[in-house]
């Protein structure tokens, strides 16, 4: 049996971490302790004791516990334990806890829901995924969300302590604990493996810092190409080079880089470029794109260099979003429906049929006129009046709006 599960704690006296919901007076301890559970669903990331919690309701509210995976759980699993409801064993209800909910498609979903909600089976449902996103609508509307967090290694020390004396290691330093703790992102699971191996490598030798460094793992980056992680970290990413933390900036990006994923990083800091600081500093996107095709052809490790060139320019550039608000303000118009036909003059070839009194086109050559300028309508007549683009307030789109109003003017 894993280490992990040989100490998973059995009571809420010896649960680990989320004091913020299990901790005196807090909601989800008051509910253990009436002993009536509602449906719940227990959102957080691996190793934050979703399961373990389960096991300790179910002892708590004296009821049958089955479980399943969503990974690997069919419909005809789930018909079984439905059976189980209409027998002796489950009359009183029955306590399911399904893992990785996420995996579970529509229809399998649905098929809890009549039991739910007469209350032959009480839902205790985990993801790692936000449930919003993963969950189906109307299992979320009967359940009660909780969000686990990833513990300190303050949380942690005791279970490793607690690991290491199990595995009769007594002479285990401070030291070599905080490694442990710390090295494993938040993940008691991780830190539990780290400590087997390291009793298992040190054999009857003393457990070195350099012995827990190796085997703790690198530190443990929360991260899923495909999760929600991944965008938290993009997300987090740029909206630090928006707000002009280049300190920030940097560590998202180093997060990004330490889990490999150079892509990424590459396509938020163009789109970024444009987005936040735009016409503010126009020459900001080419050098960013200088920036990520030596990147590219660098590949990691040594794309680091111009990556972080790119993020402190940019974070240290003036910002401008009136180009992101003007095209998304003419896109609006255009999915509303508001496109019109061209006006007559923009056309590139134009028919007048014998109705036509005003025939010809009529467009004026803007070249053919003082300042390169002439005033005549461009946009669809349902829109001729539309204003998309405001100019920034920064020193160069300034001087362009001095030169516009100068040329409109004379």
């Amino acid at each position: 049996m894993p280490l992990a599960e040989k100490i998973r704690p059995k009571s809420l006296s010896e649960f680990a971490g989320q004091q913020h919901l299990v901790g005196e007076g807090r909601i989800l301890r008051r509910i253990i302790e009436s002993g009536k559970i509602p449906n719940l669903i227990f959102y957080g990331a691996p190793g934050t004791g979703k399961t373990t919690l389960a096991n300790i309701i179910a002892e708590n509210a004296d009821m049958p516990l089955r479980k399943l995976n969503g990974t690997s759980a069919s419909t005809a699993d789930i018909k079984q334990i439905i059976a189980e409801t209409d027998t002796l064993t489950g009359r009183g209800g029955i306590l399911l806890y399904l893992d990785e909910i996420q995996y579970f498609n529509k229809k399998q979903q649905q098929s809890l829901l009549e039991f739910i909600e007469d209350g032959a089976l009480t839902l205790i449902a985990a993801t790692t995924e936000n449930p919003y996103f993963y969950v189906y609508g109307a299992i979320l509307s009967r359940s009660t969300v909780f969000e686990f967090k990833p513990l300190t290694p303050d949380e942690i020390n005791p279970a490793i302590r607690r690991g290491f004396e199990l595995s009769r290691v007594d002479n285990v330093s401070d030291e070599v604990v905080n490694i442990i703790a710390q090295g494993t992102g938040g993940d008691v699971r991780k830190a539990l493996n780290a400590v087997e191996l390291c009793v298992l490598t040190a054999g009857s030798g003393d457990i070195t810092q350099e012995t827990a460094l190796e085997l703790s793992q690198k530190a443990a980056i929360k991260y899923d190409r495909q999760g929600d992680a991944h965008y938290d970290i993009l997300s987090a990413f740029q909206k630090s080079i928006r707000g002009s933390d280049e300190n920030a900036a940097l560590h998202y990006l180093a997060r990004l880089l330490a889990a490999g994923d150079l892509p990424s990083a590459c396509r938020r800091l163009l789109a970024t470029a444009s987005e936040d600081i735009g016409l503010a500093f126009p020459n900001a996107i080419a050098i960013v794109k200088a920036c990520v095709d030596s990147a590219l052809q660098l590949g990691l490790p040594e794309a680091r260099l111009p990556l972080a060139q790119a993020v402190v320019l940019l974070c240290t550039s003036p910002k401008s979003n009136s180009a992101y608000l003007a095209i998304d303000k003419a896109l609006a118009d255009v999915e509303a429906g508001l496109a019109g036909d061209f006006p007559r003059q923009l056309q590139n070839k134009h028919f007048d049929g014998d109705d036509v009194k005003n025939k010809g086109q009529h467009y004026l050559y803007p070249h053919s006129y003082p300042n390169h300028y002439v005033k005549q309508q461009y946009l669809p007549d349902e829109i001729k009046d539309r204003v998309y683009y405001e100019f920034g307030e920064n020193k160069l789109e300034q001087a362009a709006k001095e030169y516009r109003d100068k040329i409109k003017c004379d």
